[in-house]
């Protein structure tokens, strides 16, 4: 190849590079980092804005609010492009507000609320509760006392406990014996000792009929807590929502947990990358919200 086309291609690709690479910083903030699905949906955003060409900084807070909003204060002040947020953000009202006036465009990833938030990418968490819920009273047959897992604080979480415990109050043969709030991080022991708790002030069988977990790390909480206290025969149904694979592998066997919904995490993740790539590249974004499919998985679906 003649040398003035060696040097022609070369800088073609330098530049080319240089632009693809300068297509922005984004960060992306989440005080739940270590919640299985959390780390899926922040690891796949990452990956995805950087094939598009993004500089991405991951921040968590691990379960502080308050440390979130003061370091969405702080990715503010050094100017990025675009903040992907993983929290619901009616908690951080400041740092959005903060946004808002710097004119820095925030995404939801799976935020559960539009507040401040250019769109949220999510699942229906109405659609998904009403499903898991609808299960446990048909495998309960529409009798017994039922203990909810739930933690109100991040939003999507809050929208399922509210519509699972509508469909339970409005079964007039159901009992919600109590909404216990598992603490993040750590779901799956505080949810292990919460439901050892309660199995040991409820010892006659049959106390407890079934138990509704907004997510699967409480609910594979509440399955080691049954078999640690030798209750696994007395037909307790546990049911979760995400699909993750230690839930999955705990329905296919013969205990308690019985359902779970999976979630199309990398979807979500995916459809926020490229939602931030077209809002930056100047286009606009048709929806606010938008809802990534997710399906009811039982014992007989996953063997």
């Amino acid at each position: 190849m003649p040398k003035f086309l060696v040097r022609t291609l070369a800088v073609f690709i330098l530049a080319t590079s240089f632009a693809f690479a300068q297509n922005g910083r984004v960060a992306v903030m989440t005080p739940y980092l270590a919640s299985a699905t959390t780390r899926i949906m922040v690891d796949e955003v990452e990956t995805a804005l950087q094939d598009l060409g993004y500089t991405v900084d991951v921040i968590d807070t691990a379960g502080d609010l308050a440390a979130l909003d003061a370091r969405i204060q702080d990715v503010i002040l050094q100017d990025v492009d675009a903040i992907v947020l993983s929290a619901n953000p009616e908690l951080v009202p400041a740092a959005v507000e903060a946004a808002g006036a710097a004119g820095i465009p925030m995404f939801g990833l799976d935020a559960g609320s539009l507040q401040g938030l250019t769109v949220d990418v999510t699942s229906n968490n109405y659609a998904m509760a009403a499903q898991t819920a609808t299960y446990l009273v048909d495998a309960i047959e529409g009798e017994g006392r039922v203990l909810m897992l739930v933690h109100p604080p991040y939003a999507p979480v809050q929208k399922r406990g509210a519509i699972a415990r509508a469909i339970f109050d409005n079964t007039p043969d159901i009992e919600v014996m109590d909404e216990v709030f598992i603490e993040v991080p750590g779901p799956l022991e505080n949810a292990r000792n919460a439901v050892e708790a309660v199995l040991t002030a409820n010892p006659e069988p049959g106390s407890i009929a079934g138990i509704w977990a907004a997510w699967d790390e409480p609910a594979l909480g509440a399955l080691q807590a049954i078999e640690s206290l030798g209750r696994g025969d007395e037909g307790i149904v546990i049911v979760g929502l995400d699909a993750i694979g230690p839930a999955r592998e705990a329905i296919v066997g013969d205990g308690a947990f019985r359902a779970t919904v999976a979630q199309d995490f990398v979807g979500i993740a995916r459809t926020v990358a490229g939602v931030v790539d077209e809002a930056l590249q100047g286009d606009d974004v048709a929806r606010r919200t938008i809802y990534v499919p997710a399906a009811l998985l039982t014992r007989d679906d996953l063997r």
